[in-house]
């Protein structure tokens, strides 16, 4: 499954600057884990996180459910530069 993929399609029409978004899988030592990284500018990232966290969460739990299908743990990490 193509975890970049899926994750930009959700977070690319909620930002402003779409060229400076990034999606990066990174490599875990467990093979049922996936460590995705989000880059963007820090007004990008302040919008993805949402007020109290609320759009981080449902992003974190869309993405839960579209790696269910192949019993992988998710974990995203926003950063901006």
């Amino acid at each position: 499954m193509n975890y970049e993929r899926i994750m930009l399609d959700l977070i690319t029409p909620i930002v402003d600057n779409k060229e400076s978004l990034s999606v990066k899988v990174l490599p875990t030592l467990e093979d049922d884990e996936v460590l995705l990284n989000v880059y963007a500018s820090s007004e990008d990232v302040a919008r993805l996180i949402g007020r109290r966290g609320i759009m981080a969460s449902s992003l974190r739990q869309m993405m839960s459910i579209a790696s269910r299908t192949e019993n992988k743990m998710i974990t995203i990490k926003f950063e901006s530069y």
